[in-house]
């Protein structure tokens, strides 16, 4: 039975384009920033009930929705997960769905990708007779701002009872019509760094009398960058990177204070553990030398995204069937982070990326630009592949096995 559904989904899904699209257009004219949205949650709980599902929570972790469509058969439970958080940033697209928020867009996607999962949400319900097991539906809120809201929902029971889980990421910077998925790492480990340097500061005609802050924190800077060229195999990935440098005041005062923070991205655990070691002891070890103090506080984030091997297969056969072989790539691993590495590190599963992408429809700037958009049929290309992956997974664990 679930054959038929696997083989009729592209059709089913065609006949909700115009209704995800209408969702879309809707969050993402009323965008909410991590851990405060309220609307959003409502909305996409009241969707649901409208499907009649057979369980529809909200609050699940804090902000939250959790859904499940139980099957007319007995088999495994999949969960597919979507995520409906915005971003900080000035909409400045001159198109008819733009942010009615100051200050705050969907420039990352995930508006899509919330409608794109409720609408494979309503062809899954419509057709839950003929699916031999269960289907979780996870929307989530705060993916953008650690301590995300992953880790949250599943403390709070969110994958009770799943045996497998998929996602993906609609991806502009990729033509719209390509999906990119792979086995094992595809994203990083996400770590953050606040380094304070304490000198003695003094008139600029007078260096001799003060310590420099500037000068060590530049000094740090340049040093920490020893991390990837000289303590970690040139034959791994580390990253790091000071995106904020902040000290002093005037132009004829030497600084007594700085600060600075910045990222870490690795994907091995011991790679994780050297570059912290290495870059608390560089930055003490050179305040040291020079006359100052020197304080880190390091904040661990998102662990590495790891599909696993079986869930990345069932969707490279779900990404072919639903575009075809030339327009699907084996994922190169990105420095990134994703919060949906926790569910991964709890149940198997694989986590893909949907161009959508498009200069012709303006589709043409990164994730986190004010002019940030996507090709919105990447929406049914995302639907499509969630919803083979699932459907593959409930085939090959039901009873009756099979293959999609």
């Amino acid at each position: 039975m679930s054959e038929w559904l696997s083989a009729n989904l592209k059709e089913l899904l065609r006949a909700e384009e115009e209704q995800m699209v209408a969702w879309r257009r809707h969050l993402h004219q009323y965008p909410e920033l991590s851990f405060r949205e309220e609307k959003t949650p409502a909305m996409i709980a009241e969707i649901l009930h409208g499907f009649e599902l057979d369980e529809v929570r909200t609050q699940v972790g804090g902000r939250g929705v959790r859904g499940l469509i139980r099957g007319g058969a007995p088999g495994p439970t999949v969960a597919l997960r979507a995520d409906f958080d915005a971003l900080p940033i000035q909409d400045q697209k001159d198109v008819p769905y733009k942010s009615k928020v100051p200050g705050v867009m969907h420039a990352c996607g995930h508006d899509g990708h919330t409608a794109s999962l409720l609408g494979l949400a309503r062809v899954l319900a419509r057709h839950r007779h003929l699916l031999s097991g269960n289907i979780v539906l996870i929307f989530q809120h705060a993916e953008e701002e650690n301590p995300g809201g992953a880790i949250q929902m599943v403390e709070d029971g969110v994958l009770e009872g799943v045996d497998a889980i998929f996602g993906a990421h609609l991806w502009a910077t990729e033509p719209v019509g390509k999906v990119l998925v792979a086995p094992g790492p595809i994203m990083a480990n996400v770590d953050d760094f606040l380094i304070e340097i304490k000198g003695r500061g003094g008139h600029a005609a007078l260096p001799h009398q003060t310590v420099d802050s500037i000068v060590i924190g530049a000094q740090v800077v340049s040093s920490l960058q020893t991390i990837a060229s000289r303590n970690v195999s040139p034959l791994e990935s580390v990253v790091v990177t000071v995106g904020t440098f902040h000290a002093g005041d005037n132009n004829n005062v030497i600084a007594d204070s700085c600060r600075m923070s910045g990222t870490v991205r690795t994907f091995l655990p011991e790679v994780r553990d050297l570059a912290e070691q290495r870059l608390k002891e560089i930055v003490i070890g050179t305040a040291a030398m020079m006359g100052a103090t020197a304080a880190v506080h390091y904040d661990r984030g998102y662990p590495a995204v790891v599909n696993s091997l079986s869930e990345a297969s069932l969707m490279h056969a779900a990404a072919l069937a639903a575009v075809g072989e030339k327009q699907v790539e084996l994922m190169k691993p990105i420095m990134g982070g994703e919060d949906f590495a926790y569910y991964l590190q709890r149940v198997p599963g694989a986590f893909a990326f949907i161009g959508a992408g498009n200069p012709e429809k303006g589709a043409v700037y990164p994730h986190h630009h004010p002019m940030f958009d996507i090709d919105e049929s990447a929406m049914l290309i995302s639907a499509e592949v969630l919803g083979r992956s699932a459907l593959a997974y409930l085939m090959q664990h039901s009873d009756g096995g099979g293959e999609t």
